[in-house]
């Protein structure tokens, strides 16, 4: 699912210095119930190429915006979300 407008989200790093992400999309997979994010750093967002980051996602509580960021680990997971890349990389181009 596309995001209509885009959110941002504060995401620290390993020495627990805090970086501003800008939303690409969230996607949920029904067979093993797990949510995705996939975001860019917002100093990126215009460039021309971007990197861009996927995790996996669970919300700590139903009235509150946090969330747990997970690593996404096996190669199966990493396919999938490179196939929503692609799908949404496309629909882009079409729509522009």
């Amino acid at each position: 699912m596309a995001l209509e407008e885009k959110e941002r989200i504060i995401i620290p790093d390993e020495n627990g210095e805090e970086h501003l992400f800008e939303v690409l999309f969230t996607f949920d997979v029904d067979e093993t119930n797990q949510s995705y994010i996939a975001v860019v750093p917002v100093e990126q967002k215009d460039d021309d190429e971007v990197e861009v980051y996927a995790f996996r996602y669970e919300e700590k509580e139903k009235d509150d915006n946090d969330l747990s960021l997970f690593p996404i680990e096996s190669d199966e997971e990493w396919e999938m979300v490179e196939e929503m890349l692609n799908t949404l990389a496309d629909e882009e181009e079409l729509n522009q």
